[in-house]
């Protein structure tokens, strides 16, 4: 580890990852060469993880307020009034290059570090969700990291004891060198029971929360923002190392004390470790901050500044206490077993100082560390739009039913129940709809509300048309939720990208920015937290643009909602939503005509949200309890996961399938629901679809065991249930090649 009093030369620099001029506009802003620590300090408030320098620009269009908006972006998670008294507090965040690195520690901090986040505004988790993509399966670490990773997600998860209810898994080769693992957590809070980070109050006392630091995880954000190479392996020392059982004591420790009315302010030492935090604390509330390093509690010898700085040690907390309580909330944390230290004080300079063994090791101006940090308004191309894919001209290559087997056991749609049977999805007692719907459900305390929660995004449409995609991305979550009856509220995003310096790719941030918050103002849909992740990249080559979303939306009866799995025999299947075929972009064209092109479907919102707001309608009132969005592999592939649910068949019309069979069944148009009603009422349900101007077509009956195309082939549900499910343990279970180091 680098010393405190090695010179500032240009090789230095470069290994924090400033740039050249990035380091004259530091030490023009100091006005003298900087000591190590100064380097070390500002290397992590300015890269790309921490300042969001290549994207604050562009972030700043998306609608962020409503009135059910308590706290939009900005601060460690965003907060949304749920009425009742009641707040949910959530936020999406990645952990993408530790966990290629170091799976299972990767995967279970990026758990850890989101709880943290949702925790430190007051708010206790009730939920996780996630949201991983792998490279190919048949890459030879895949497998490797499918194993590390859901073992990490679920050894944090468990452990904590947080549900985990929902989230997705994808693969794809563009992943092979750069994986990404989204982690989201959901709280409640009480309305008038918020914290902030802002610290208020000259010299009250800053006091160090949680575990000791450690070597772990330094320069863990710096990492986070480069791209990776051959040396890849080499930085595993910044991949942090996490203890949930110590984190639950945390958790109990902070709302303990935040009830005892000691906190003025609160932070998480999450990317950056004490430096982010305590800069954060001090600029947001126009103080500045005084630290006595030799306070701070460590468990390794012979620390220096520099590293205790830069440690990202998990399970730690800053906070700025009303002078005299330090007793009280010292006997708090002392009874969980937790360290507690005062290691500083706020001050009226507006500098950040940092004090070790009796002399200032830093001395910088607090503000400007953050509001002078790097804004780059980068070169940006807009993607070229793809041509539209006609569906006459993708033959046929195989049967629609051994399309339908074949998709339906592709490592896209196989069933991902060995990766959620791994987690606890029950422990709190109010989960009411389990992984494997549309969206979660989770009783808001004793009930009757309850929170839909969905994690989501398509990231081949991203690429092909960024603006189309990003806004697919958002309204697939607004879907989901609805499908089982909940009013859509609010989104946190995590917008993971390849390398900004590259026009093509900053193109696809500022096209999904775009289509993102299109989609949000037309559903009153609000981004009220959020994370971005760029530079996932390897020896140049970069991820699929992946804006993953997550959405928030209510229930005010959870015994009031929807779920895929048919019912009943002799219901009616009605269609809404308009039905072309549409085939580019889509699985079908991927998985079996082996074509990668075209257009991805458009997004019409306005019929989103008419459509949308009529399906809800139909749930709350009692009409449709069996509903189902349809996103990959269209209609057939609806169709079949609502049989295997609820182990029952059904019959398409072969009237409806139109000129091009494969097209209707398998063609991945927008805002389309497929509904099981009973039979008397399904005139009802049309006419009143057709007088709000809604497409909607009865194309078929429930009942029977199979599936019965168009074309008249059947399919035994217990035939797509096995293919469905045999492949995702059937991978794990194979002989692994040894990992690529």
């Amino acid at each position: 580890m680098f010393r405190n009093d090695v010179p500032i030369t240009p090789e230095l620099v470069r290994q924090h990852g400033l740039t050249p001029d990035e380091y004259d506009r530091f030490r023009g802003l100091i006005g003298r060469d900087p000591t190590l620590t100064e380097l070390g300090i500002v290397s992590a408030m300015w890269n790309e993880h921490c300042s969001y320098k290549s994207s604050r620009k562009h972030l700043r269009g998306l609608p962020t307020k409503a009135p059910w908006v308590i706290q939009g972006p900005g601060e460690n998670a965003g907060v949304i009034d749920i009425g009742d008294g009641l707040a949910c507090v959530f936020k999406m965040e990645s952990h993408n290059h530790p966990s290629f690195i170091e799976p299972y520690q990767g995967a279970a901090t990026g758990v850890g570090g989101i709880l943290r986040d949702v925790f430190t505004m007051g708010a206790r988790p009730i939920a996780a969700l996630n949201a991983l993509r792998f490279g190919s399966p048949d890459h030879p670490r895949t497998r490797h990291l499918v194993s590390g990773v859901v073992a990490g997600v679920g050894g944090y998860g468990n452990s904590f004891g947080v549900p985990t209810v929902g989230g997705l898994v994808g693969f794809h080769k563009r992943y092979d060198g750069n994986i990404l693992v989204n982690a989201m957590a959901v709280g409640l809070a009480k309305t008038d029971g918020i914290f902030y980070a802002a610290a208020t109050g000259v010299g009250n006392p800053i006091v160090y929360l949680g575990s000791k630091t450690g070597r772990d995880g330094i320069h863990g954000a710096t990492m986070a923002s480069a791209e990776f190479d051959e040396e890849t392996e080499a930085k595993r020392p910044t991949v942090q190392v996490g203890d949930p059982f110590a984190e639950k004591l945390l958790l109990e420790a902070c709302l303990e004390l935040m009830a005892s009315g000691a906190v003025i302010a609160i932070q998480d030492m999450g990317a950056a470790g004490l430096t982010c935090s305590a800069v954060e604390m001090g600029a947001k509330g126009d103080l500045g901050v005084e630290l006595d390093l030799n306070a701070v509690p460590v468990r390794e010898a012979g620390m220096t500044p520099y590293e205790m700085m830069l440690s990202e040690s998990q399970e730690r907390m800053l906070m700025v206490l009303k002078p005299g309580m330090e007793a009280e909330a010292e006997a708090i944390f002392v009874k969980w077993g937790l360290d507690f230290a005062v290691i500083g004080h706020t001050t009226d300079t507006l500098r950040f100082v940092i004090k070790w063994n009796g002399e200032t090791v830093a001395d910088l101006p607090i503000k400007e560390l953050g509001d002078e940090a790097p804004l780059y308004d980068r070169p940006h191309i807009a993607n070229t739009h793809q041509p539209v894919v006609k569906a006459t001209d993708v033959a046929a290559p195989v049967s629609n039913g051994e399309a339908l087997r074949k998709l339906i056991g592709s490592p896209e749609l196989a069933s991902k129940r060995w990766v959620y049977e791994q987690y606890d999805h029950y422990i709190l007692g109010n989960t009411v709809q389990k992984p494997g719907g549309d969206a979660a459900i989770v009783r808001v305390e004793d009930g009757p509300k309850g929170l839909a929660i969905s994690t989501d995004v398509t990231p081949r449409y991203c690429e092909a048309d960024p603006v189309e995609g990003g806004r697919q991305a958002v309204v697939e979550a607004w879907r989901n939720i609805t499908a089982v009856g909940g009013q859509p509220l609010a989104i946190t995003d995590n917008l993971n990208f390849g390398n900004p310096e590259k026009p093509e790719v900053m193109g696809q941030l500022v096209g999904c920015l775009k289509g993102i918050g299109e989609a949000c103002l037309a559903l009153d849909f609000p981004v009220v937290s959020g994370n971005v992740s760029l530079y996932n990249e390897t020896n140049g080559v970069g991820i699929l643009p992946t804006p993953t979303i997550g959405g928030v939306g209510v229930l005010d009866d959870v015994a009031v909602h929807a779920t895929l799995a048919l019912k009943r025999d002799s219901d009616v299947l009605v269609l809404l939503g308009e039905t072309e075929g549409w085939l580019g972009q889509s699985l079908y064209l991927s998985e079996i005509a082996g074509r990668e092109e075209g257009a991805p479907p458009p997004v019409d919102l306005a019929t989103e949200r008419k459509t949308g707001d009529f399906v809800r309608s139909l749930i709350l009132g009692g009409i449709a309890d069996t509903v189902h969005d349809l996103s990959d592999g269209g209609l057939a592939v609806a169709l079949a996961e609502m049989a295997m649910a609820g182990d029952r068949g059904a019959t398409l019309a072969g009237a409806d399938a139109g000129p091009v069979p494969h097209a209707w069944l398998f063609g991945e148009d927008q805002g389309r629901y497929l509904l099981s009603v009973p039979a008397a009422a399904a005139d009802d349900l049309l006419y009143s679809a057709q007088a709000q101007g809604i497409a909607a077509t009865r194309i078929g009956t429930t009942g029977g065991s199979g599936l019965t195309l168009p074309d008249g082939e059947t399919i035994p549900v217990a035939e797509l249930r096995a293919a469905n499910e045999s492949w995702f343990p059937a991978y794990m279970a194979s002989q692994p090649a040894p990992p690529a180091t």
